[in-house]
């Protein structure tokens, strides 16, 4: 067996069908990576040399890809459903004379990571040119290589790149990835329901909204925003914050204050009224609220956790030259305004507003600098530390 990192070690068990997740936490006392369960994964693996990491990206040193220039032809992009307007493909594919399969095949990240697991671990190519993931999930596949190194000499528009984004803790010099959208967790509710407006997280915990609250089962984003009405900074939190913040979550919902934990599905409780107040997605409401005017989205005056979902080169990718083309494409301000118009998201590019009039006052779309500084990136953790929130936070939803 190759020498793997204990990372990859511990991912081949928890996603065979040999070891399912929640009996392999049970076995080693809610630590994946205590001594007595890691040291047996191990010995039956021959012994790890080393960390199978990233060393450029997590040091931060300067790296770049060479792809020379070749024919652009077929381009495989996995992205999640509903996240593009289609119509800047076709143009993509008439102004380069290629052929881009979009495929949507990402509806949660965990999910597509276990579909290319084996490929990625074995150092094969996953067929795919471009893959479209969130901050967490990038993390991981930057820490383990799976993923290339960006030739900026073949992505001239990377320049448009918004300041704030420019840096990310788990790849600070943005070598091996790039912003596709952004968006913003925060609390959609309805003001009908509520009789008042929203403006902290506290009001998830108001006695008269018992039973009628819904939180996002992704502790990222709901323990998160708990962690801001705690004081707590979610970007650098320590573990232990974390699990702090999933307990107050819990205990609301020993109580009856939460209806129920949800995915992207909390949209049809609070447009029946079966919710009045719910942690949402900035980009979900824009729409909702178009459609019933009753409906409203708040930034908390505590702050707002920040997701990105990025571009990134899988390792051994086929087309990597031609994926960066693409990808320099969609940094053009005016195609970037295409998209946003058509996903509401907030858009990574600077100069869309001015492509985008309709919408270019919408704060969901494009927040104030204001707003942009209370916008909180999630936390990079170590696998460990990632294992017991999920854990903790699965004990506490059910799942």
């Amino acid at each position: 067996m190759p020498d793997r990192s204990p990372e990859q070690v511990l991912e081949e068990l928890l996603f065979s069908d040999k070891l399912d997740r929640r009996r392999f936490l049970g076995r080693t006392g809610s630590s994946a990576l205590a001594l007595t369960g890691l040291s047996a994964v191990l010995a039956a693996c021959g012994g790890v040399k080393g960390e199978a990491q990233n060393t450029n990206a997590a040091s931060g040193k300067a790296v770049e890809g060479n792809h020379p220039k070749a024919a652009i032809d077929t381009i495989v992009w996995s992205n999640w459903p509903l996240y593009i307007d289609k119509k800047t493909v076709k143009q993509f594919d008439s102004k380069y004379g290629a052929s881009v399969r979009y495929v949507e095949e990402i509806n949660d990240n965990y999910e597509f990571f276990g579909k290319v697991r084996q490929q990625l671990t074995r150092g094969d190519s996953i067929g795919r040119d471009l893959v479209t993931l969130t901050d967490y999930m990038a993390a991981r596949w930057v820490r383990n290589g799976y993923v290339e190194a960006f030739d900026k000499g073949n992505m001239p528009n990377f320049k448009n790149l918004v300041a704030n984004l420019q840096s990310i803790n788990y790849d600070p010099k943005r070598a091996y990835t790039l912003p596709w959208q952004s968006g913003a967790t925060g609390l959609g509710y309805n003001i009908k329901k509520t009789g008042r407006e929203i403006k902290s997280i506290n009001d998830l915990f108001d006695p008269k909204f018992k039973g009628k609250v819904s939180m996002l089962s992704e502790p990222y984003d709901s323990a998160g925003l708990v962690m801001l009405s705690q004081g707590v900074n979610p970007s650098t939190a320590t573990i232990d914050q974390i699990l702090k913040a999933i307990d107050k979550i819990d205990e609301e919902n020993k109580k009856g204050q939460i209806r129920r934990f949800t995915g992207n599905d909390y949209t049809t409780d609070l447009t029946k009224g079966n919710t009045w107040v719910a942690v949402v997605y900035s980009g979900d409401l824009v729409q909702l609220s178009a459609d019933n005017p009753d409906l409203k989205f708040v930034y908390p005056e505590e702050g707002s956790m920040l997701f990105t979902d990025n571009f990134m080169i899988p390792q051994k990718a086929p087309h990597a030259y031609a994926a960066e083309v693409l990808m320099n494409y969609y940094y053009d301000p005016q195609v970037a305004a295409k998209v946003t118009e058509y996903v509401n998201y907030i858009s990574p590019v600077e100069g869309v507003a001015e492509f985008a009039p309709k919408i270019a006052n919408n704060p969901l779309i494009f927040p104030s600098a204001e707003i942009r500084k209370q916008l909180h990136p999630y936390p990079s953790l170590s696998p460990a530390d990632e294992r017991k929130m999920q854990e903790a936070m699965a004990q506490v939803t059910g799942a």
